[in-house]
C-alpha cells in the first residue's frame, strides 16, 4: 500500500530556472486541471519587447519573472502512474483516520477519569491533550474529503461524493457547496477579481480599512504587535466559519456573476453571500440541488449533536466534539492562509492573469510528521495540487518533485522548517503581507502584477505616492 513516509525535499527557496516553450493553457475539468485562460493576456505574450516591463520585486526585494511555461509542460512531466486514483488506497486512510479518533475517545473516557486520575489538573491536561490530538485528526479526515471533492479519491464520482459528503458533513462542512466555490478558487488563483480565498486587499481597499488616504500608508507609524496577534487570534477563531456565512476573504465581484444572481449583493452580514443559500451568487441555478443536500448534511450532523448533547451533557459535548471542532478550524484557515500568503508572492490583476501564472502564486511549506502523516501531505505538496488538483495525496511527492524541473525559480517552498517554521510563517505573513500593490514604478503588464507590502518596515517599502 502507498505510503505518505517519503524523503522530505531539500529546503530552499527557489529552484534554478529552466528553458521552456510558451503555448496556451488547457483544460479538461475545472476541478483536475486548468480551463483556458480568460485573460486578454495569453502566454504568447511573453515575448513583447522588455521595455514593455518594469523590473518587479517582490516583498523580499527578489526580483519577479512573470512564469513562461505551460500547463501541458506541467502535466508532461508528471510521470503516468502518478495519476492513478485507488479507491481501496483512499478508503484505508479514511477507516484508518476514523479508527484513531474512535480510539483515542475511548481510552480518554474510559481512563482520563476520577477513578484513574484523581488529580484534576492533570485531569485538565490530558482532556486538553485530547482536544489537540482529535483536532488534528479530524482536519486529516477534512482534507480525505477534500480529496473527494476534487475526485481525486477514487476513480468513482459516485463514492468519492457520498465520502466526502459524510465526512465533511460530520464536520459542519456543507460539502457540496463549498466544492463548487472550492472548484472556482483553482480555476482563478491569485486572479484578484476572481479569486474565491484570501483575496488580498489592494493599497486602495486596506487603506479604507486603517482610515487613511493612499498616499499616508508609506508615512504610518508600524502595526502594534498586539494588534497583529488580535486579528490573527480572530482569524484563526473565527475565520472559517465567517467565511462559509458572509465570504470573507472571497472576492467582492458578484455583479459579475453570470445569470445575474449577484446583483445589489456583497460580501457580509446579511449581504447574501454565503455558502448555505441556493440562491447565492457564489452558484448557479442547476446548483441548488447540491446546495440543499449539503444543508441537510449540517442538519444531520446539528440533531445528533443535539442529541449527544442533551443526553450526555453539554461540557461534555464541549470537550468531544466543540473544542476539537475549533482545533479543525484552526488548522483549516492556517493551513489554507498559509498556502496563499507569502512575502514570494505575486497577485495578478484579470488582464494579466491566466492559470499557468496563477497556479504558480502558491507555496509549498512543511509541518513535520503530522504534516505528512495525518494532514496527508496537504500543506507539503500544495504548488502541485493546484496544477493538477485530481492527483491523490499518496501520488503527490513524486509529482511535485517532477515538475520543480518545469517551474524552475517559479517553484516556491519553505521545506524542512517543520512545525516551528510553518507557525512562524503565521507571525511573519500577518506582519508582512498587509496589502498588494504594482512595483513601484512598474509600467506595461508589470502594472497588472501585485506584491505584499506592509507599514511596519519589512521587505521593500511601499511606493511613494504624492498626495493630492
Amino acid at each position: 500500500m502507498s505510503s505518505t513516509a517519503v524523503p522530505k525535499r531539500v529546503a530552499l527557496n527557489r529552484n534554478p530556472a529552466t528553458e521552456s516553450s510558451v503555448a496556451s493553457s488547457v483544460s479538461a475539468s475545472p476541478f483536475d486541471s486548468p480551463r483556458q485562460s480568460p485573460s486578454s493576456t495569453s502566454l504568447s505574450s511573453l515575448g513583447e519587447d522588455q521595455e514593455q516591463r518594469t523590473k518587479m520585486l517582490d516583498t523580499n526585494g527578489d526580483e519577479f519573472k512573470i512564469p513562461d511555461f505551460t500547463i501541458k509542460q506541467i502535466r508532461d512531466a508528471i510521470p503516468a502512474h502518478c495519476f492513478h486514483r485507488s479507491a481501496i488506497t483512499s478508503l484505508y486512510y479514511v477507516f484508518r483516520d476514523i479508527a484513531i479518533l474512535a480510539t483515542v475517545f475511548y481510552l480518554f473516557n474510559h481512563y482520563a477519569t476520577p477513578e484513574y486520575v484523581p488529580f484534576m489538573p492533570a485531569r485538565v491536561a490530558l482532556w486538553t491533550l485530547y482536544t489537540v490530538i482529535q483536532g488534528m485528526v479530524g482536519t486529516g479526515v477534512w482534507v480525505l474529503a477534500h480529496e473527494c471533492g476534487h475526485q481525486a479519491f477514487s476513480p468513482s464520482k459516485v463514492l468519492n461524493d457520498t465520502v466526502g459528503w459524510i465526512c465533511h458533513s460530520a464536520l459542519l462542512v456543507p460539502y457540496f457547496s463549498w466544492k463548487i466555490s472550492h472548484g472556482k478558487h483553482h480555476k482563478a488563483t491569485g486572479n484578484l477579481a476572481r479569486d474565491m480565498v484570501f483575496v488580498p486587499k489592494t493599497r486602495e481597499q486596506y487603506a479604507s480599512r486603517v482610515g487613511k488616504t493612499i498616499h499616508d500608508l508609506g508615512e504610518l507609524m508600524e502595526e502594534t504587535p498586539i494588534l497583529t496577534a488580535s486579528n490573527m487570534l480572530l482569524q484563526q477563531l473565527f475565520g472559517w466559519p465567517m467565511y462559509l456565512i458572509t465570504n470573507v476573504t472571497g472576492h467582492n465581484n458578484h455583479a459579475k456573476q453570470p445569470e445575474g444572481r449577484g446583483a445589489g449583493k456583497a460580501n457580509g452580514w446579511f449581504g447574501g453571500v454565503n455558502h448555505f443559500n441556493p440562491s447565492s451568487p457564489l452558484y448557479e441555478a442547476r446548483d441548488a440541488k447540491l446546495i440543499a443536500l449539503s444543508d441537510l448534511g449540517l442538519f444531520i450532523t446539528g440533531s445528533v449533536l443535539y442529541y449527544v448533547g442533551t443526553t450526555y451533557g453539554w461540557l461534555n459535548l464541549l470537550v468531544w466534539y466543540g473544542i476539537p471542532y475549533l482545533w479543525v478550524n484552526h488548522w483549516l484557515v492556517a493551513i489554507t492562509f498559509l498556502q496563499h500568503t507569502d512575502p514570494s508572492l505575486p497577485h495578478y490583476q484579470p488582464e494579466v492573469w491566466n492559470f499557468a501564472r496563477g497556479a504558480a502564486a502558491t507555496i509549498d511549506r512543511d509541518f513535520g510528521f503530522v504534516g505528512r502523516h495525518i494532514f496527508h501531505g496537504i500543506i507539503e505538496t500544495h504548488v502541485l495540487h493546484h496544477y493538477v488538483s485530481n492527483i491523490p495525496f499518496y501520488n503527490a511527492d513524486e509529482a511535485s518533485e517532477a515538475i520543480k524541473g518545469v517551474m524552475g525559480n517559479h517553484y516556491r517552498t519553505q521545506a524542512e522548517t517543520g512545525w516551528t517554521g510553518f507557525l512562524k510563517s503565521l507571525w511573519t505573513s500577518a506582519r508582512t503581507c498587509q496589502w498588494v500593490e504594482p512595483t513601484e514604478g512598474a509600467t506595461g503588464e508589470s502594472q497588472g502584477v501585485l506584491f505584499y507590502r506592509n507599514t511596519n518596515g519589512i521587505g521593500v517599502p511601499p511606493s511613494k505616492i504624492a498626495a493630492k
